[in-house]
């Protein structure tokens, strides 16, 4: 077969420095000459540890499964296979849950995300583990992937072969070996929140006073440069921060008159911008802002069809993007893989309550579908002797039901010279 384009040309069509590197500084300008770490972010800004969170725990809740696809209609689960002990225990130190929930962790924040495999001597991978994304610096010639990775630590660093990491990663306009932050899309909200926030602490640690200043009439005595600053000093020193009275009232001399300036917290609409804070973020990652606490408009019918798409709408996209990168980067590196992938447990969380699917079940079925010790075991209850034959009603048949459509049965004879029929001469 031939090819019009070749990978190769594709990569020689923006050559580049011999072992160039792509190191994204995973920070963003929050104000002025102020720039934080996307991870300083995570850890200081509310909404984003908010939103960061609930996708996490929610995904890293669900479980990975492994399939072997038989044909069109049928899969079987694997319990026994390399992929499935792999993701049951990644490493010595790593449950599943930690695993996949460090994974959507730097994909929300980062955008990119990083394993590193762990190899047996036959070089089978037997583990994973998570490298933060901030010490991994992609790098080689070829701008469409990265040939190698560099983990930089506080004693230098170390290589790591592209075969050898599985790299998770979003989708950047700029470079494709690297993600692209949904964080910088919040960098001016985030800014704002900050300023806000900064000003707020400030405005506490000054005894939460409306702000202002203080005017001393024309005619008042004159003040010497040593009495002005004694007033100055003995004013700060008690009205304000943990001062002796401050937040009580004070005296003033000479007909001064305190005039108050500045924007209070009902002005500045200090908890409406949080909550515009909290949304804008929720927006980023695709969240109904009922599902992070904004229930302005919340109701019991809303909120459970907010969750059904939850796992349809917002989690799905991010469980096919796991599902399918595990499929391409680890997979092919263990053995007896043939038609063989991974998938998240999210049917289980669509079945409804225990309720709602007893009644669907019931219904299937036409009557009990659970025996005493099925039901008793779902309550680690011991077993009782005849537990184990299902209960069927009096009143629910077992059979097939009459032919309410075909031939009716012949009405018994009746005497001579009666009518069983019901159309006689005096039916009507």
């Amino acid at each position: 077969m031939a090819f019009v384009v070749s990978a190769g040309q594709l990569r020689a069509l923006e050559p580049s420095a011999p072992q160039a590197s792509m190191w994204p500084a995973y920070a963003s300008q929050l104000g002025g000459n102020q720039a934080m770490t996307y991870a300083a972010i995570y850890r200081s800004q509310p909404a984003v540890r908010t939103v960061v969170g609930f996708l996490a725990r929610n995904l890293a809740q669900l479980g990975l499964h492994a399939y072997r696809r038989l044909d069109d209609n049928d899969r079987e689960r694997l319990t026994d296979h390399p992929i499935a002990a792999l993701l049951r225990a990644p490493n010595p130190t790593t449950t599943t849950y930690r695993l996949v929930r460090a994974l959507v962790s730097d994909l929300a924040i980062f955008d990119d995300a990083y394993w590193v495999m762990l190899r047996a001597e036959d070089t089978t991978p037997v583990g994973v583990r998570r490298l933060p994304p901030w010490r991994v610096e992609a790098r080689g010639a070829d701008w469409t992937d990265a040939e190698s990775y560099r983990l930089h630590g506080t004693h230098g660093y170390l290589d790591l072969d592209a075969a050898n990491v599985v790299h998770f990663r979003g989708y950047n306009p700029d470079d494709s070996r690297v993600g692209s932050s949904p964080i910088e899309a919040l960098r001016q909200v985030l800014a704002e929140e900050h300023a806000a926030a900064r000003w707020r602490e400030q405005m506490w640690s000054n005894g939460a006073r409306i702000s202002g200043y203080l005017k001393r009439p024309v005619d008042a005595p004159e003040w010497s440069d040593r009495a002005r600053e004694r007033f100055r000093a003995g004013w700060q020193s008690q009205y304000t921060g943990d001062g002796p009275q401050a937040g009580g009232t004070p005296v003033l001399e000479d007909g001064m008159e305190f005039v108050a300036a500045g924007v209070n917290p009902k002005e500045a609409q200090y908890v409406e911008s949080r909550k515009l804070t909290r949304e804008e973020t929720a927006a980023a990652y695709h969240i109904a802002p009922p599902l992070v606490g904004i229930l302005d408009h919340a109701t019991f019918s809303n909120i459970r069809e907010q969750h059904k798409q939850l796992y349809q709408d917002t989690l799905g996209p991010w469980c096919a993007e796991i599902e399918q990168e595990i499929g391409l980067q680890l997979l092919p590196f263990l053995p007896d893989s043939g038609r063989v992938y991974v998938e998240f447990n999210i049917a289980e969380k669509l079945q409804g309550s225990f309720d709602e699917q007893a009644q669907q079940l019931q219904m299937a079925v036409g009557g009990p579908y659970m025996t005493r010790n099925e039901a008793r075991g779902l309550s680690n209850l011991s077993r009782v002797d005849g537990g184990d034959e299902l209960i069927v009603p009096l009143n629910v048949a077992i059979g097939e039901p009459a032919d309410v459509q075909g031939e009716q049965p012949a009405l018994p004879a009746g005497p001579a010279g009666t009518d069983t029929t019901g159309e006689g001469p005096d039916a009507d």
